[in-house]
């Protein structure tokens, strides 16, 4: 704030431009009394400053506007109540209009001031009294604390004006509306203290318990709700909230139930007061009589009796005509948002029950007339506010359109909330809840119970059905665990029906609306929501304990969707098939899925599914890939021979657009190809597509592979970094083919010369590049893991030179200053130390090892644990050389590297678990390894004694079952050294006494089914 000189002149200070600053400089010049000129004058003044325009006024400080109001606050004594009030309309318009936030040494001289006003003021300044307080308190709550009492407190003035009892409703609406902003959260500071916070939330719920008395308007009872959502809302988000005394969530839920569903058209439901955790939902009652229902109910049968005489043309003409007005500036935000406070809408006559429409009210979609002018584009949506009720028509229409546009926001407002809740409390409590939100199939004559999904389908605002979406995408994450309980398979011909029956009915119903959602919706925010949703579905879904034909319904009715105008319909539609086909595979179903053929790609092979895809929305049809006049030689027609799915991917990533862009992207003419994200998630989906049905991708090998070339040339760092790691999904699956234990039979699997092909084609292309791309780090991790991925068969047969530069390029990272490059560097070299053709090169076992080592001293957990792991590796295959080679390999190898190792690898024992488990390997191969010359040898003896204490320390200590059964097994391998002296006495009774303990006392499922290696640790077998 700036200081005061004198009697009130401003310090010299940056001016602001504008009338504001010759209007300030005037407020600084007025000399306070309690004269009618000085009243005059100052009024004037406020009012000036009220109606000043500040779009293009950006040089006004937060300083200048604080020193003003404290100076205003100077003058105006509180006796005189019209100045007053007119002060607190400054303050409300200027920190909104500005979006100035006042510093704490303001805020408590003006907050102050504004609770004595409202101690000492008569009620009829208190509603602007009240307007000021919020915009003071807004982002400010954390420096609220010492005023928290005298608002929140037992008789605080917040409580008392919001309660049920006040009866003038515009003032409870403002009081509501100043604890929601008192209760906004600000990230990194202090919050409410958990007492005001139950006090808020209690005085919210019982807003929406008790919103209306007989004389209030509907529009008004609209506005107070918003209020009371918005606080409830901030309460939420702000963190997790004790909701632990009886029936709090159940009464909470219940409120946001009711109010999901306020205004909806045709749906009439009286929610208990309290919703409890139960298998079943519970009853929901709904009006028996059509007096109770009024004209509502009579008004939707007309009208609909009305549009069944209407061609299908036009009703799909209106609703997109409905939904394009509303969606205009409304779906372009991705998350839900509560609208603001309107604090200066009154009126409005039409009657309306907490549980029932307003009367006229009509079931057919009504866009919401809630849009915004250019010059209130620079507010966030928090705080803009309309301009005035002119934006409506005075006609009966034009108040039902407006009363339509606020309940709807009320709706979305209840959906943000129960987002929040959402994220507010455990899953497993939330599961309790499933059957009060999400409807189990109706039975035979019974009604479908309403639940989010009615909302999706039938709430005629696009929001609020993203909103439900939203909403059950989020109680879907993660509910795997819950679902997999729910089984269908069996016919249940029994008295009564097991709850995993009533589970895959709830999650086939889910499917068949949803799908109904997919095919109704028009908006495409709304259709990315209900993708998404499916996919969040699909992933949670035991398909395998499930009837088939789920998968193959969603598979069906998402193709079109692949080639939909709006990009990011395009990007969640790849993304669905790719969590299709991250499901339990290989899933047969899938299988029988993935074998159509290309021809039937697009077809409209699901019942009921309409092809949606007309002229205007397919702004890019799939073709046949050999019609396209810019088709590359590479791929040629080849891709006709290809699986549906992959020729789609591969036109997606590789082929240019034929269609300039639609409004929905952005980017230049120059560029061709599919926006990035969709090209991204299109390869995406070929890494998944070759990581759970290799034998499907297999035929398609060189195809993908030159697509991964193409993807590694280009700039995008994105597209580069996931054509690596598509190239590491084809290196893994042909490895585990090629498996002794792989279920492929020989004849089926990939030829070893092929293998040989498709790698001399990565490092011929531009795989190397990528290795050496210092400025991408994230690209060198991908690629060092693809190429750790080579058929250790196929890296013996590729040329020398090019052997040679792989071990190269990894050595070289190993000095990387990038942790996640060392790491996938090591990684790799401890994949390449089991190759056959490498294992007995004494040289490379000593730059490798030498490697290992020093990474096994860095500072990053990651590469340590990489490093332990590598050098595991590497131990197992100095066993495997003195089996095979014996004595010769044993002695080329250096033995001060052979004590370097154990020193490192004792030291290693005693870092974290990860590193840990692979240090005690490696301790037990080496003791294994050491020949009678080394234990002879008076520098090893301090080594090898402390190696064997490490491990014994492990099988007594309290770490991890992994660590010390890796632990028990390394002391085995030391005993099958016969040049160690088991006849010591102190040697065999330290190590025999904690493998005894272990073995009874340890209820570990691993030791008793397979006690072998402390069975060795004792016998020396």
């Amino acid at each position: 704030m700036a200081a005061v000189q004198g009697h009130g002149e401003p310090v010299a200070s940056s001016r602001p431009n504008g009338d504001f600053s010759r209007f300030r400089s005037k407020l600084f010049s007025i000399r306070a009394s309690d004269g009618e000129n000085f009243k005059t004058e100052v009024n004037l003044v406020f009012d000036q400053l009220i109606s000043e325009n500040y779009l293009n006024q950006t040089a006004i400080t937060r300083e200048d506007v604080c020193s003003l109001l404290v100076q205003a606050c100077r003058l105006v004594q509180l006796n005189q109540e019209h100045l007053v009030s007119k002060l607190c309309q400054l303050i409300h318009h200027l920190l909104n209009r500005l979006q100035v936030t006042v510093d704490e040494q303001s805020l408590e001289l003006l907050l102050s001031y504004c609770i004595r006003a409202l101690q000492q003021c008569n009620s009829w300044t208190h509603v602007e009294i009240l307007q000021a307080v919020a915009a003071l308190v807004y982002g400010n709550g954390p420096r609220c604390q010492k005023f928290l009492p005298d608002l929140l407190g037992k008789n605080g003035i917040l409580l008392q004006l919001s309660a049920p009892t006040e009866l003038d409703v515009d003032l409870r609406r403002a009081a509501v509306y100043c604890m929601a902003n008192l209760c906004l959260g600000v990230p990194g500071q202090a919050y409410l203290e958990e007492q005001y916070k139950i006090i808020s939330l209690q005085t919210f719920l019982n807003v929406l318990r008790n919103p209306k008395t007989s004389e209030v308007d509907d529009v008004t009872v609209c506005k107070l709700l918003q209020n009371a959502l918005k606080g409830i809302h901030s309460i939420l988000n702000a963190g997790r909230i004790n909701l632990t005394q009886a029936d709090q969530l159940g009464a909470l839920l219940a409120a946001l139930k009711t109010y999901m569903f306020y205004g909806f058209p045709g749906v009439n439901i009286e929610v208990p007061a309290v919703l409890y955790p139960a298998p079943l939902p519970q009853y929901e009652g709904s009006s028996p009589t059509k007096d109770k229902v009024g004209g509502a109910t009579n008004t939707s049968k007309q009208a609909g009796q009305h549009k069944k005489k209407k061609s299908r043309f036009k009703i799909k003409k209106e609703q997109s005509e409905g939904q394009k007005e509303e969606s205009h500036n409304d779906t372009t935000q991705p998350e839900l948002l509560l609208q603001p406070e309107n604090e200066k809408q009154r009126g409005g006559s039409a009657t309306f029950n907490l549980l029932k429409g307003p009367k006229n009210y009509t079931d057919r979609l009504i866009p919401v007339l809630d849009g915004k002018d250019a010059s209130d584009s620079f507010y966030p949506t928090w705080k803009k506010i309309n301009s005035s009720d002119s934006e409506y028509s005075d006609t009966e229409g034009g108040i039902q359109s407006k009363l339509r546009s606020l309940q709807g926001k009320v709706r979305q407002g209840a959906l943000a909330c129960f987002l929040s809740t959402i994220k507010s409390i455990e899953k497993k409590v939330l599961y309790g809840y499933w059957s009060s939100f999400i409807a189990d199939a109706p039975g035979i004559g019974s009604p479908q119970a309403v639940s989010l999904i009615t909302i999706a389908l039938k709430d005629p605002s696009p929001k609020v059905r993203a909103g439900s979406l939203q909403v059950l995408s989020a109680i879907l994450e993660g509910s795997k665990h819950f679902l997999s309980v729910a089984e269908d398979t069996n016919d249940h011909r029994r008295a009564f029906t097991p709850f995993s029956a009533t589970l895959a009915s709830s999650i086939r119903e889910l499917h068949r609306c949803l799908l109904l959602a997919l095919v109704a919706e028009s908006s495409p925010q709304t259709l990315t929501q209900i993708i998404k949703c499916l996919a969040n579905l699909v992933t949670n879904v035991p398909y395998n304990r499930l009837k088939p034909g789920l998968v193959t319904r969603v598979w069906n009715q998402i193709k079109p969707y692949t080639c939909f105008r709006d990009v990011n319909v395009r990007v969640c539609s790849l993304t669905l098939l790719g969590a299709i086909l991250s499901v339990q595979a290989p899933l047969c179903e899938l299988q029988l899925l993935l074998q159509q053929p290309s021809s039937s790609g697009f077809s409209n092979s699901g019942s009921g599914t309409p092809l949606r895809l007309s002229d205007s929305e397919s702004w890019r049809k799939h073709q046949p890939v050999g019609t396209r006049e810019k088709e590359k030689d590479s791929l040629g027609s080849s891709l006709l021979e290809l699986c549906w799915l992959i020729q789609l991917c591969i036109s997606i990533i590789t082929l240019p657009k034929q269609e300039p862009y639609s409004d929905s992207e952005t980017g230049t003419a120059s560029n061709s190809y599919e926006a990035s994200p969709v090209r991204v998630e299109a390869l995406q989906v070929l890494a998944l597509l070759v990581k759970g049905y290799f034998t499907m991708a297999q035929a398609s090998l060189m195809e993908l592979g030159e697509v991964a070339c193409k993807c590694l040339e280009e700039q995008d760092p994105s597209i580069q970094l996931h054509g690596a790691r598509l190239v590491e999904e084809i290196g893994s699956g042909i490895v585990q083919q090629h498996k002794p234990d792989s279920p492929t039979p020989h004849y089926q699997r990939v030829p070893v010369t092929q293998v040989v092909t498709f790698w001399s084609r990565m490092l011929n292309g531009p795989l190397p590049a990528a290795l050496q791309n210092d400025e991408h780090s994230t690209l060198q991790t991908s690629t060092c893991d693809a190429i750790s991925s080579i058929l250790p068969e196929a890296f013996s047969s590729l040329p020398n030179e090019k052997q040679i530069l792989c071990i190269t390029l990894l050595l070289g990272l190993n000095h990387s200053e990038h942790p996640l490059v060392k790491a996938a560097a090591v990684r790799a070299l401890g994949v390449y130390i089991l190759f056959p053709s490498l294992r007995q090169d004494v040289m490379f076992v000593a730059d490798t090892a030498n490697a290992i080592l020093t990474c096994l001293d860095d500072k990053s957990l990651n590469v340590r644990t990489k490093a332990a792991w590598s050098l595991a590796n590497l131990t197992d295959t100095l066993i495997a050389n003195m089996e095979s080679m014996g004595l010769d390999f044993q002695e080329e190898l250096s033995d001060v590297l052979l004590l370097k190792m154990l020193k490192s690898a004792t030291r290693a024992s005693h870092d974290k678990d990860k590193v840990k488990s692979n240090a005690v390997r490696a301790l037990g191969n080496l003791l294994h390894f050491l020949q009678p010359h080394h234990i002879s040898k008076a520098q090893f003896k301090p080594g090898i004694e402390e190696s064997i204490q490490a491990l014994i320390r492990t099988v007594q200590s309290e770490t991890t079952m992994k660590v010390r059964w890796n632990a028990c097994y390394a002391l085995g391998n030391m005993f099958k050294n016969p040049a160690i002296p088991l006849g010591l006495q102190i040697l065999t009774c330290l190590v025999t006494e904690p493998l005894l303990a272990l073995l009874c006392h340890l209820r570990a499922w691993k030791v008793h089914r397979d006690p072998r290696p402390c069975k060795s640790g004792m016998t020396g077998e």
